[in-house]
């Protein structure tokens, strides 16, 4: 159960990046930046100074926040619990202790023991899940309007008395080295995504599998996951976003009786090493017989909406980045996919990937998969040349225009779902970020301009800053 960069949720089942971003050959890159359909394509689709999704916000006497998203086409509600902690929030020598936690979360409570909760949702005809990525760990179910009471006297009680039992560890330790072994051990791509990040990030937690390393996982014991539960379960670091079918009015007093109720806690604080500057390229190179599609990917180093990065950018840059990864490679009339699909006939998939929803360093990717007997030297040249050609030139103001309409258009619908809205919110105010910087991205987008990008692509466009990831077929002796 591990989510959005580098995310997985219950039941194993990885949320992959939206409009088929990701290259066919490679689909490691999943597992990165799962969970939410990219923000940019997500919140564009309303016209200029409008907001997106309106929310309605209170905050409780302990410091929690609460966010509700009105959403009144049927009487159904998402009802959202985030933490402000995940996987790069970890003691060294600990990974994998969030995620971890996050499956003894649906173990029970004294009050609502072995399962209840989950049995509870379902009789109800309600759907649950959770995920816990770098930066934080979330808890959703969605029921009808008349079951949200009891879902949050259940997620409110185990927010603080969670119980842990050596059966149930040990249980939930077998299922999450099952995991590993099915969505990495036994995926020459997911093996390579490990060492991928592993050689771009330095110094920074996000260098480690949000799953955690084997041998970790193994050596995690009740209390080192007792530890953090106490630690970063407390309800100052915790936001609740309801959305569908209630207005803040009908939460605020059931959100009193229920959050509202547990005492406020110490108040933990994130405290993370930085990205020193980085000097030499690297590449990573994995060959296994199990590969079906060799891919080429170059990874660099980028600034988020919050973070920035000594030597490469700041976070005032991400808007740009997104327009840059559109216009690169966002889709088939991409200068990426034009010039080595449609043009040179050397790939059969080709484009870009930016996601800025960190609190830390973001990524920035170009990838291609090359068609059978083309060369990896040959696919990174002719990479390199249309990447060199950006950077030399720019992009045109047709370019510009057109990426910011289909940024908009890909998002028309983000009002209507109930989980859209409760996730954007849920991720921007677990990074750092604000409602009021959801709520005009739309205008912002539009004003980005041509220099802008173009400034954006000098800084992140370095080799030196950048790790190369080449997939390849191992052929039998």
């Amino acid at each position: 159960m591990h989510a959005p960069r580098n995310a997985r949720r219950r039941g194993a089942r990885v949320i992959s990046i939206p409009r088929d971003r990701t290259p066919a050959a490679a689909p490691w890159l999943t597992l990165g930046l799962g969970l939410l359909v990219g923000l940019a394509l997500l919140l564009a689709a309303l016209p200029a100074r409008a907001g997106v999704f309106n929310p309605e916000t209170f905050t409780l006497k302990n410091g929690m926040a609460v966010v509700v998203v009105p959403n009144h086409r049927m009487p159904v509600v998402n009802h959202m619990v985030w933490y402000r902690v995940g996987s790069a929030d970890e003691p060294q020598g600990k990974s994998g202790i969030a995620h971890f936690l996050e499956h003894l979360m649906f173990k029970g409570t004294t009050k609502y023991p072995g399962g209840t909760f989950s049995a509870a949702v379902s009789r109800n005809g309600g759907r649950e899940n959770a995920f816990t990525s770098y930066d934080y760990t979330a808890f959703h179910q969605t029921v009808a309007k008349d079951r949200l009471p009891d879902m949050m006297r259940m997620e409110s009680d185990r927010m603080r008395h969670l119980t842990l039992t050596p059966q149930d560890v040990e249980m939930e330790r077998q299922v999450i080295l099952e995991e590993r072994r099915q969505r990495t051990d036994n995926r020459p791509s997911g093996i390579l995504a490990e060492h991928v990040d592993a050689a771009l990030f330095l110094n920074h937690p996000y260098r480690r599998p949000v799953i955690g390393w084997e041998h970790e996982i193994r050596g995690l014991t009740i209390p080192d996951i007792k530890a953090f539960y106490d630690h970063w379960y407390q309800p100052e670091n915790a936001i609740l976003v309801v959305a569908g079918d209630i207005t803040a009015a009908e939460l605020k007093p059931l959100a009193e009786a229920t959050y509202g109720a547990i005492p406020r806690g110490p108040g933990p604080v994130r405290a993370r090493p930085t990205e020193p500057p980085q000097q030499a390229a690297r590449t990573v190179t994995l060959a296994d017989a199990r590969v079906g599609q060799p891919s080429w990917n170059r990874t660099y180093l980028a600034p988020s909406y919050v973070a920035d990065l000594a030597g490469v950018g700041t976070h005032d840059q991400a808007l740009a980045l997104e327009i840059l990864a559109e216009v690169l490679g966002g889709g088939t009339s991409s200068r990426l996919y034009q010039a080595l699909v449609m043009g040179q006939g050397i790939a059969v998939s080709a484009g870009a990937y930016y996601s800025p929803d960190s609190q830390g360093p973001a990524k920035f990717l170009v990838y291609a998969s090359p068609r059978p007997g083309v060369a990896p030297e040959a696919l990174e040249a002719a990479v390199t040349a249309v990447v060199q050609d950006l950077l030399a030139g720019g992009i045109t103001q047709d370019e510009l225009d057109k990426a910011t309409a289909r940024m908009r258009d890909d998002a028309v619908f983000a009002r209507d779902s109930l989980r859209t809205g409760a996730r954007v919110l849920g991720t921007a105010l677990a990074i750092g970020r604000s409602i009021q910087d959801v709520e005009t991205w739309p205008e912002r987008i539009s004003a980005v301009t041509l220099d802008q990008v173009a400034a954006a692509a000098r800084a992140v466009l370095h080799d030196e800053r950048a790790v190369t990831s080449i997939l390849l077929r191992k052929e039998a002796s």
